[in-house]
């Protein structure tokens, strides 16, 4: 497949933390570094096959990270105090943010909700998803 031409941030569609998360990249990016898709779309099943996916993917130059590690990546390019923040926590130990991340990932629907459909991106970032 074709090399991208930013690295693409993949996350649940109908997750109302993870609609939350693109919006909290989206103003925190002023330089426009990140693409989005959902990973309910082709692009996403393109990309990554059938995997059956419970996290958020950062797709990077051809490398593909998940979970907490794509996280921690992402916090890393935004405006500061984030990467500082990415930082420190990436000083945690790897088991005890993994635990966290999947405690988060396995019961965000109990704790904020989710819709039936991908909700549509703003008109403003509209460029910046891919389907």
């Amino acid at each position: 497949m074709a090399e991208l031409a930013r690295p693409v941030i993949l996350f649940d569609g109908v997750c109302h933390l993870c609609s939350r998360f693109v919006q909290f990249v989206l103003q925190r990016d002023p330089a426009g570094q990140f693409d989005f898709a959902p990973l309910q779309s082709d692009f996403a099943r393109q990309r990554l096959g059938t995997l059956h996916l419970t996290s958020v993917v950062l797709i990077d130059k051809e490398q593909v990270f998940y979970a907490e590690i794509a996280v921690l990546r992402i916090l890393t390019r935004l405006k500061w105090p984030w990467p500082w923040l990415a930082r420190l926590a990436s000083r945690l130990p790897g088991p005890l943010l993994a635990a966290c991340y999947r405690f988060v990932a396995q019961s965000r629907y109990q704790i904020f909700g989710r819709d039936a459909v991908c909700a549509l991106p703003p008109p403003q970032w509209k460029g910046r998803f891919l389907s």
